[in-house]
């Protein structure tokens, strides 16, 4: 997956999404796929055999797109000392378990990754992540229903962030964007790349609460501003020559 997702995104050139380059793509195709593999079948006896299908077809998918033809023998034997590791880890009906909880009366904290305009459906397409990163990500990543969702907190910074590519109206390619960089320490987590930055975005801001049904908000960062003289907010789109 890795390997996989290495090969595309440089095979895009220009064009790049600004994948992070962990295999996540790749593993969600063959989820969709469905010939994936999941943690559920580390048990099975046919286990080594599922996992050298999926990876012959891989490499026939390296060499015949990219012209890559990758010696698997260190990769192997990491991932199968990482499997005997997870193995001692009880496997468990994950959505029976949060369900019974929420029965129980107990209350379950759901942290959701990545930004609403990551969204594999309704960000700024393609240049999202492969999952759903709204509130609804909740309920098909948890198996619970709609109607169990309580509060719904949406988390933002008082300025935009981005990493990699993709459309950003308010960015500021400029001294003021770096400096927005250097006081708010703005490198991707995953692969420490500099973030772009720039104004808040409100039209967008407002898009990401009707989407998740956001019911409280929470600004962060608003310490990051209070070096600059005047700070600035985008407060509507210009588009066609309609407002």
């Amino acid at each position: 997956h890795l390997l996989l997702d290495a090969a595309a995104e440089k095979n895009m050139g220009e064009g790049k999404i600004g994948s992070t380059l962990k295999g996540i793509g790749p593993t969600y195709m063959d989820k969709t796929g469905r010939n994936g593999m999941q943690d559920g079948d580390k048990p099975l006896p046919d286990f080594t055999e599922r996992y050298k299908k999926l990876t012959d077809k891989h490499l026939t998918m390296l060499e015949a797109l990219y012209g890559e033809t990758p010696d698997l023998a260190e990769r192997d034997k990491a991932f199968f000392e990482a499997v005997e590791l997870i193995k001692k880890f009880p496997l468990v009906d994950s959505e029976h378990l949060v369900n019974n909880y929420v029965k129980e009366g107990k209350k379950v904290l759901a942290e959701g990754a990545q930004g609403a305009m990551l969204d594999i459906d309704f960000g700024s397409y393609p240049f999202v992540t492969s999952s759903n990163t709204t509130a609804a990500g909740a309920c098909t990543g948890l198996g619970v229903a709609p109607r169990q969702i309580g509060e719904v907190i949406g988390i933002f910074k008082a300025y935009c962030t981005r990493v990699g590519g993709g459309p950003f109206p308010t960015e500021l390619d400029n001294e003021t964007g770096e400096e927005l960089r250097k006081i708010g320490h703005e490198f991707g987590a995953t692969t420490g790349r500099p973030r772009r930055t720039g104004w808040i975005d409100l039209p967008a801001l407002k898009y990401a609460i009707m989407l998740s049904g956001v019911t409280q908000l929470v600004m962060t960062k608003a310490d990051v501003l209070s070096g600059f003289e005047k700070i600035y907010a985008c407060t509507n789109y210009n588009y066609l020559g309609e407002k």
